[in-house]
């Protein structure tokens, strides 16, 4: 990867921001990514992302941490954190931010246990495709200390597959509806395209339940979004 979002972060924070990220998927047009929004304070965030960091406790990991403001966040409230991402650019930025622990490593790269694990801004992502929903939620699960959870956040999507007759033209024979191809573009260049996943809360919540994990409605936001609290029962 080209690390374009990365190197994004690195232009705003340094004073150089003269372009927005621009994202597509496989089945939406083109959208602006603004770079601010990357670098919001708690009062800016969504509710469902407010709601996450205030019920955090213990030890925490901040999986995919971008610039690092959940991590600040939580870091200035008291809170150990360590934040990953697989983005360079979004680690040099988080440190020079403030952030104590940050490092480039990917989830399932991670071996340390915690008590709260955040996964925000569409955090199932991360697993990329239905199939390895399993093998994500089984790490996630190992890295849990005894009575903690797991944050995460997505949207049902559904709703994108809505016709002006209240219908769904979903092709029956492909696979899972939240499945998208995810194209990133900065500044005229075109990253890699990668597989991106958001999950309705029924499929994450079986899912949970194949591998041994609870999962509970915590929060459900103004447009088919949701956060989920995953846990040991």
């Amino acid at each position: 990867m080209k690390d374009l979002f990365g190197k994004a972060l690195l232009d705003y924070y340094n004073g150089n921001y003269i372009q927005d990220i621009i994202t597509e998927t496989s089945i939406s047009e083109k959208d602006i990514l603004p770079l601010p929004y990357l670098f919001r304070d708690y009062s800016d965030m969504p509710k469902i992302e407010q709601k996450a960091l205030n019920i955090c406790n213990g030890k925490i990991l901040d999986v995919g941490c971008g610039s690092g403001s959940h991590s600040l966040y939580l870091q200035n409230n008291g809170f150990e954190v360590k934040a990953i991402d697989i983005s360079e650019g979004a680690i040099e930025v988080s440190k020079k931010r403030g952030v104590k622990q940050a490092q480039v490593k990917a989830l399932l790269e991670e071996n340390a246990c915690f008590d709260t694990i955040l996964l925000l801004m569409n955090g199932t992502g991360i697993f990329q495709e239905i199939k390895q929903v399993s093998k994500y939620l089984s790490h996630l699960k190992k890295l849990l200390n005894p009575n903690g959870q797991i944050l995460i956040d997505s949207s049902d999507i559904k709703y994108m597959y809505q016709d002006e007759d209240g219908g769904y033209w979903m092709d029956v024979n492909a696979g899972y509806y939240g499945e998208l191809d995810y194209y990133l573009s900065y500044k005229d260049d075109k990253e890699t395209p990668m597989k991106w996943l958001y999950l309705d809360f029924e499929t994450l919540r079986l899912a949970c339940k194949t591998v041994g994990l609870q999962c509970e409605l915590i929060l459900e936001g103004n447009h088919f979004d949701y956060l989920a609290k995953l846990s040991e029962p």
